[in-house]
């Protein structure tokens, strides 16, 4: 049974899945990347933090360079207890950051991380940026759904319980899997009201949740495809990795690299991710793997 379940999970993520970027479809039949780009000062890992002109412009050329398909472009730190920053602060950070974007690589696709309405009007209507990438799934600004459906662009949307500011404060589930799921189905429901089209699912791993409600949620992550939804894992260098590790942010990277490998055989079809060229490498190491699923010894 558990061989048939991984046969029946792999075969499910090689069908066909597509979302409308930029007027074209887009390909998730095999797994993409997203880059992460964080113009902030106080990014959970420091590496990732980048805020002069020159540290942008260099983590953008990287990102590509190394075989991302598309930039998440973030100007609010979402870590624990992270400081709160205005609306008008996030834009002004983003608008450095996406002007360097339109000058060097202005056919990149584009992510917009921020749960604010106006700040993704702006970053659409401005800047074209391709994707909005919510982690409050409309719960932090009540205009988000209806602003996503008249910008007619995909939409991400995470699973949080509570803010940035108080998810970790003692996370409590009765049961995590049925309340994620019934979450969503929720959400997902009042979207497609709306006409939103392409909808893509972030079981938000490290947002409003415990190690172990981490490792239960990626234990069951091929229950998502219930959905028939694209779904994005970002699990890159946080501390379900490195806290159970007994190390550093610094030192998750190969604790990355593994839970990214589970997450793609468990049918993830993007990977948000730091380390560009590893998580490339991943997707072609389980991707080979899978093209052999449906031999047979004769």
């Amino acid at each position: 049974m558990q061989d048939r379940n991984e046969k029946e999970t792999f075969m499910e993520a090689l069908s066909p899945k597509y979302i409308n970027v930029n007027g074209s479809l887009f390909d998730l039949s095999t797994p993409r990347i997203m880059g992460i780009l964080n113009v902030t000062p106080d990014s959970f890992y420091s590496g990732s933090r980048m805020q002069t002109e020159a540290e942008i412009t260099g983590r953008i050329h990287r990102i590509l360079d190394e075989g991302a398909d598309m930039i998440d472009i973030g100007a609010y730190s979402s870590r624990p207890n992270a400081e709160h920053v205005s609306s008008h602060g996030e834009m002004e950070r983003l608008r450095v950051g996406l002007e360097l974007l339109r000058k060097i690589h202005p056919e990149a696709i584009v992510s917009v991380d921020t749960f604010r309405a106006d700040v993704a009007r702006m970053c659409v209507e401005e800047y074209g940026v391709a994707i909005i990438n919510d982690i409050a799934a409309g719960e932090m600004d009540a205009d988000m759904f209806r602003t996503v459906a008249e910008l007619n662009v995909p939409y991400i949307m995470m699973h949080m319980q509570g803010t940035p500011q108080s998810m970790q404060q003692h996370p409590h589930y009765d049961n995590l899997l049925k309340e994620v799921f019934m979450y969503f189905a929720l959400k997902v429901q009042q979207l497609r009201n709306l006409g939103v089209k392409d909808i893509i699912l972030d079981p938000g791993f490290g947002f409003g949740k415990t190690i172990e409600h981490n490792y239960e949620l990626l234990a069951h992550l091929e229950e998502f495809r219930i959905f028939e939804l694209p779904l994005l894992v970002g699990v890159s260098r946080k501390s379900m990795i490195y806290r159970l590790l007994g190390n550093t942010p610094h030192e998750a990277l190969n604790g990355t690299t593994a839970l990214n490998t589970i997450s793609l055989m468990k049918g993830a079809d993007i990977l948000r991710v730091h380390d560009i060229r590893e998580a490339v490498e991943t997707v072609k190491l389980v991707e080979a793997m899978r093209s052999n699923t449906n031999k047979v010894i004769e």
